[in-house]
């Protein structure tokens, strides 16, 4: 079973940015996929980044050039550093794991952009 803990999520104003994190309880490069999803009110959530075990990343055309997933794994974590915001980037950010046959998920973190 893995554990995931995110953190970083706050209130930022148009055009900033913020770093999520995500700290998993196994070795990340055994993670087959972790990936960073996101859901609004009244909306399904969405996947918005991935990172492979081999490294590849995958974003939604919403966020290329402006949201960059990376990992570190000394520390098991993987970051969705999210810069130029916009309102329409407000959402619970959950991050995800698939690990062997079995899908993860942290308890999310809430990110609001607005004035």
């Amino acid at each position: 079973q893995v554990q995931l803990v995110e953190s970083g999520g706050g209130l930022v104003q148009p055009g900033g940015s913020l770093r999520l994190s995500c700290a998993a309880s196994e070795t990340i490069f055994s993670i087959n996929t972790m990936g960073w999803y996101r859901q609004a009110p009244g909306k399904q959530r969405e996947l918005v980044a991935r990172i492979t075990s081999n490294g590849t990343t995958n974003y939604i055309d919403s966020v290329k050039g402006r949201f960059t997933v990376s990992r570190d794994g000394a520390k098991n974590t993987v970051y969705l550093q999210m810069n130029s915001l916009k309102p329409e980037d407000t959402a619970t950010y959950y991050c995800n794991a698939v690990f062997k046959v079995f899908e993860y998920w942290g308890q999310g973190t809430q990110v609001t952009v607005s004035s």
